[in-house]
Formats: structure tokens, sequence, C-alpha cells
């Protein structure tokens, strides 16, 4: 049946209506659905409170709660300590042996272990499955490589961590911490052993307990004064995270790992809570509330450069930062720090000098002083030092003189040996000093004066001399003879040229009419030239290419190349008398005649001393054996080969036994006679105008030479032997490290 015409016009106009305002019509719907689901959820909700506080609050059980205070003091923690050290001249091992006695005072089982006595591949793996805490204490060697003793696990360790087929959970729950030795003045390499463990680690699994801590022998950059203040900060962590691991310390970091460092947590403000506890209605206290404030900290690891920012760079303890703010907050710190620094150094440097000096540290730290002292130095102030050389004793008793008496004429019994700076730019093999002294490429120590450092030298090398009164075999003339000094060879140890005051230094000597002999390692150019005149200026060529000096000389400068030709370029500009030190170690640099002849071409010196090395016993800083001490024979062919190639010198002198020679420039051959000798009065007198004249009144190596005597010359009967003393042949020598 069929609508008539009529209703459906009836009908058209509402629903036309509906039609147009269907938005309003779908608005209101959703309006009221939305406020029906809101009060269900209001009325859920307060049903489910009332539900709660009708529910009566259990009382804890005493005897529940003291089982389980049993139950988890009878829970171990930390079983133990193992101390894993690679050292190569006893220092990690000497630390090793103090954390060892620090963790025993906690009552905990300990063990120190040579890296070179484990087996990774069959031990570590062990170590991740027990309660142990593994301590690392790791040197880095030259070049960024690790000690011998640790060479073997550093590199099963790495081979493990970039091998694919090792599970990258190899070491989960193993515990660790390290510590590194190193030194910053070697800015490419230092502390590389250290940090690679502590990636290589936590590649495979590992978890750290501590962050890992930087050892710095450079006593102006560590943070604690020296290597030894360094460990005992980070030695006072570990002991306090060893405390707390006891404890049931659990979580070793943040948790937000990359590339083997932790990134630091954001500040979280301290959180309060009201808790309203409901007694029963028979209790007094019914309705009391509590005020609990809550405040969580959690021990977890950071990298160092982390922490040594932590405290200037805090927002504040109680604000809370945004993760979208951080990168913000941070640049502000940032930008505050770069100020603050600003500051201080204008502040420095508006201070007076002697302010300055004493913000600066003592090149000589304790532990320094009494190393040196025990090799027989007569320390002075901060940073010098003298000692009596073995050549001294030798002609006090009048068994001959060293090499330089038979080259130059010196009187060895009148020789001072002394340095203004023990601190050295390289680390070479065959150093005497075992590498004792400090290093640096710069003077950033503080500075003593030279008036109090030459007059302490003096006193003594004075008091030295009086040690042999009445000794058996001592010359009575000789002996007040060295009571005052002639000479003075500036090459005890380090790089005299780097004292500040090195110019100074030398007018004082020679205003005392005593030579100067200054020896260089050509690692500072700009000082060479701005040296003025000496008695006889050395530059040491231990090696003739880029690769075997890196090899032998070990230097800190990265450009150590272009410095060591700069100087000697610079050494081809001095007019006094130059001198090329050659040390000849077989096996290293005895075969670069034709590089050697390139660089006398360059430097152009007037005498090359080929000195073979001297073996100073064994030592854990050098590798060096007897095997690569050149006889004198194979000295003296090294030298006729190097002088053929060598148009303008010829050989001139031999101590044989020093196994020493002398090439000289033939302009030192005069109608037919050696002068390689020095007339000293002469030379104080030249030295004394040129001060005068303000350095106008200038002088070369040819005003001041002396006739060499023929016993000193090469091919002489006595190999250069004095006459006038007497050779004396020692059986079952003794060690002797002592000498210039």
């Amino acid at each position: 049946m069929e609508l008539p015409m009529e209703a459906w016009d009836g009908l058209c106009a509402p629903l036309t209506f509906l039609w147009l305002n269907r938005f309003y019509l779908y608005s209101c719907a959703a309006f009221g659905l939305s406020l029906w689901i809101c009060v269900q959820l209001l009325s859920k909700s307060k049903k489910q409170d009332e539900s709660q506080l009708e529910k009566p609050r259990l009382l804890p059980n005493p005897a529940v709660e003291e089982d389980r205070k049993e139950i988890d003091a009878d829970k171990v923690y930390v079983t133990g300590v193992k101390v894993f050290y690679g050292s190569q001249t006893g220092t990690a091992k000497r630390f090793a042996s103090r954390l060892l006695d620090a963790v025993a005072s906690l009552n905990l089982p300990a063990e120190v272990i040579d890296m070179k006595d484990y087996d990774p591949d069959d031990s570590l793996v062990d170590e991740a499955n027990g309660h142990n805490i593994c301590a690392f204490l790791v040197a880095t060697y030259a070049d960024g490589k690790p000690t011998e003793n640790a060479a073997w696990f550093c590199k099963w360790l790495e081979e493990a961590a970039n091998d694919f087929r090792v599970s990258k959970t190899h070491l989960k729950g193993l515990r660790y911490a390290i510590f590194g030795l190193g030194n910053s003045s070697y800015v490419d390499h230092y502390n590389t052993v250290g940090r690679n463990l502590d990636k290589w680690l936590w590649m495979l699994g590992a978890r750290r307990v501590l962050s890992f801590g930087k050892g710095d022998a450079d006593v102006i950059r560590s943070q604690h004064g020296s290597i030894e203040g360094d460990f005992e900060a980070w030695k006072a962590k570990f002991l306090t995270r060893l405390q707390a691991l006891r404890k049931g310390e659990r979580k070793a970091c943040s948790g937000k790992c990359k590339k083997g460092q932790c990134r630091p947590r954001r500040k979280v403000a301290p959180e309060t809570a009201i808790v309203e506890e409901k007694e029963d209605e028979g209790s007094p206290k019914h309705g009391e509330r509590k005020l609990i404030q809550q405040q969580e900290e959690e021990l977890f690891e950071t990298t160092s450069e982390e922490e040594s920012g932590g405290e200037e760079g805090d927002v504040g303890a109680n604000s809370v930062v945004d993760v979208e703010d951080l990168g913000e907050v941070i640049g502000r710190m940032k930008k505050a720090q770069r100020e603050r620094d600003l500051e201080e150094e204008a502040a420095k440097k508006a201070g007076s000098q002697e302010e300055g000096q004493d913000e600066r540290r003592e090149m000589i730290t304790p532990a320094l002083r009494e190393a040196l002292t025990k090799q027989g130095y007569r320390l002075i102030g901060s940073h010098s030092g003298v000692k009596l050389c073995r050549w001294t004793k030798s002609m006090l008793r009048g068994r001959g003189g060293c090499y330089k008496h038979t080259f130059y004429g010196i009187e060895s019994h009148r020789c001072m040996e002394t340095t203004p700076s023990l601190a050295c730019a390289n680390k070479c093999v065959f150093c005497w000093r075992h590498h004792t002294n400090p290093v640096g490429t710069e003077w950033r120590w503080k500075m003593d004066q030279p008036e109090m450092i030459l007059q302490e030298a003096i006193e003594n090398h004075r008091n030295l001399i009086k040690q042999f009164k009445g000794v058996p075999g001592v010359r009575g003339d000789r002996f007040e003879e060295g009571l005052e000094a002639k000479h003075c060879a500036l090459s005890l140890v380090g790089e005299p040229i780097m004292y500040p005051q090195i110019n100074q230094f030398v007018r004082l000597l020679h205003r005392r009419n005593i030579s100067s002999f200054l020896v260089t390692n050509a690692q500072f150019p700009e000082e060479i030239r701005n040296l003025e005149p000496v008695t006889q200026l050395y530059v040491s060529v231990d090696a003739s290419t880029k690769e075997s000096l890196k090899k032998i000389d070990r230097p800190l400068f990265r450009d150590f190349w272009q410095r060591f030709l700069d100087s000697l370029r610079a050494l081809a500009e001095k007019k006094q008398r130059t001198v090329y030190r050659l040390t000849l170690v077989k096996a290293w640099n005895v075969d670069e005649l034709k590089a050697y002849a390139e660089l006398v071409s360059l430097g152009k010196p007037d005498f090359i001393e080929v000195k073979g090395v001297t073996y100073c016993g064994e030592s854990s800083a050098s590798s060096l054996t007897m095997a690569n001490v050149p006889w004198h024979q194979e000295v003296t062919h090294f030298v006729q080969e190097l002088a053929d190639l060598l148009p303008d010198y010829e050989v001139a002198c031999e101590h044989e036994h020093s196994n020493c020679l002398l090439v000289a420039h033939t302009k030192f051959k005069i109608d037919g006679a050696w002068h390689t000798w020095i007339d000293y009065d002469r030379f104080q007198a030249l030295v004394r105008e040129y001060e005068r004249s303000g350095g106008t009144e200038t002088f070369t190596a040819s005003d001041y030479v002396a006739p060499t005597p023929s016993w000193a010359t090469f091919g002489s009967i006595g190999q250069g032997f004095d006459p006038t003393d007497t050779r004396f042949q020692r059986r079952n020598k003794a060690k002797d490290i002592s000498g210039c």
C-alpha cells in the first residue's frame, strides 16, 4: 500500500530539518556518551577506594620479618676480589699489592694475578659465573701497546670482542673495575690500553662497578698531583663501591651504555609521599598521618669526564630537568663553564709572576725524589740535580779521564755533571736513568732561580768530592783541584734547554770561569736558536730515519721528525763549537750510513762523536741487552765508513776505554796537526767580551782551539788513554751506570 502524496509532503519538512542539522545532533550524542562514561569511571573509582579503606591493615609478623633478615644476611653478594696487573716498570704491580692490602682490611679474600700467568680463554668465563670482583691495573707502554705481560690477555680479549662467533653475552655476570696507568704527555696514546680493555669487556657483556680510573704520570695534568695520588683517589672510590656491592647493591650503571661508555642519568627531584594510615577504631592514634620523604639514590657508573664536570654542571639539587630540555641545559652549562675558564685565565694573567709560580706544581714528586736519591742524585730545588760522574772518581785516583778529556782536554776530576731540568721530551731505550725522570713537552712546573741552582750545584758537587778525602789511591793534588769545578757537563739527565732561564744559567757559569758543555735531544729548535754561546753544544742524533728515531728515542712530540730536522738546521747557524752525538745500538741503527751522511750535511757540525751504547743493566722499561752493545772494533769500522762518505771530515781521536771515536771537520787540522782541544782561558775571555758588547762582538769555534796531544789522536798506541795516568783493569766489574 503506498502512502498518499500528501503524507510524503508532511514528512519532508522535518526530515530535511534533521538532515541539515545533523552535525549538531551528532555532537550532542557524543557529548552525552562521554558524560556517561566519565560518570561510570568516577563511580567505579569511588567504590574501589571505599573497599580499600574498609580492608583491615595487616600488621607485619615479627617472626617472618626476622627470618627474612636472616636469609638476606646469609646471602653473599661478593666472595672476593681478583686484582690483575699489566706492568712494565713495576708501578702497576706495586699498586696491585697496595690494593690487595686495602681489600684484605675489609675482611674480603683477595688475590693478585700477573696477567701473563692467566689464561683468559679458559678462566675468564669462570669469573662471570662467580661472585668475584675483578680489578684491572694496566699500564700503556710504547706506541699505545700493552705491556709484555699483558699482551696476550689484551690480544685474546680484542679478538673475542670483535669475533662474530663469540656471543656478546660471553662475559655476562663479570663485574669489573679498571685503573689505567699512562702519561698524558703522549697525547695519542694516553691510557689507550686501559680504555680498550674497558671497551672490550663491555662489548662481551661484562658490567662495570666503577668508572674507568686514569692515572697520569704527568704531575702537571694529573688530577691529584701524581700517578700515586690518582691511584689513591681511585682506590678510595673502589673500596667504597665494594662495600656497597657487599650489601647487595646490584645496579652498576645507568643502563644507557653506548660504545663502551655510560651516559649519565638526568636529575630527578625527590619524591615526597604522604601515606595515610588508618588504625582500628579502638586505636588512640586513629587517623594519624605520617609524612615520609623518599629519595632514591642509585649508585651508577659514569665516565671520568662526566664525573669531573658533574659538580660544576649541576642544575640544582631539587630541580627537575625534562629529557627534551636536557640538551639546552647542557649547552648553558658548557657556555657558563667556558666563561668561567676565560675569567680564571684572565685573572691568572693579571696576577704577578710570583703568584703564578706558587700555583704551579713541583716537577719532583715525593716518590720521584725518593727514587732519584737512591740512585745517588743530589736534588736541587724542585727540578734540578747534580751527581758525581764515575770518570771524576777515576781521575781523582789517577786512573784516567773520560773521552772529553781525550777529545777536548777537560780535566775530568774538575767536571761537574748537573742539569737545571730533570724533565725530558724523550724516553730513549738506552737511557741510563731507567726513565725515573719526568717527561714533558714544555715547561709547566714551578721554576727555581738560576743563581740558587748554580750555588747549590757547586756546593753539592764540593761535598761529593770531599767524601774522597783520605780514600786510598786518591791523589792529593787532584783532590784539591777537584774542589773547584772548572767544567760543567749539562748532560746529567733530562733536557737542560727546556729550562726557561737556561741562558742566564750559562752566563752565571761563565762568570765563574766554568766552561759549558750542553747536550740537547734535538726536539727544541727555537730554543737552540735562542741559546747564547756555550763552550760546546751537542745534539743527540740517535737515528737517521723517522722510523728508527721513533723506535729508539720514543719522543713525545707528534711532529718529532720535523723538530729533529729543524734542530739540526738551527745547529748549523751556530758559530761556536757544535757536535753531533751518535749512539750506536747494534741491530737498531748501525746500518744507516748514507742517511747519517745526509744529516751531517744538514747540520754541518764541527765534530761527530760516535759511541757504542752503554749497557745499563736490565730494565723493564727497555728491551736492550748486551747483544745490542757493539765492540770497539765494530764502532771503529762504522766510523771509518762514515768518514769516507763525508768529504770534509776525518777520524781525529779515539777513547777505547769509552768505546768512543771522534770525527772532526778538517778545518781543525791545522798544518797537519789536529786542534780538537779547547783553550778554555781564551774562551772565557771571548765570552766576556761578547757579553760586554751586548752580543755584537761575536766569535767562532776557530778562535779558541788548542792542539791535540799525540796520545789522544786516532791510531795512537794507548788508544786515547792519558799516559800520565795508570790504567786500572777491574775483574768481576760491578755494574755502574753513572757517566757522561
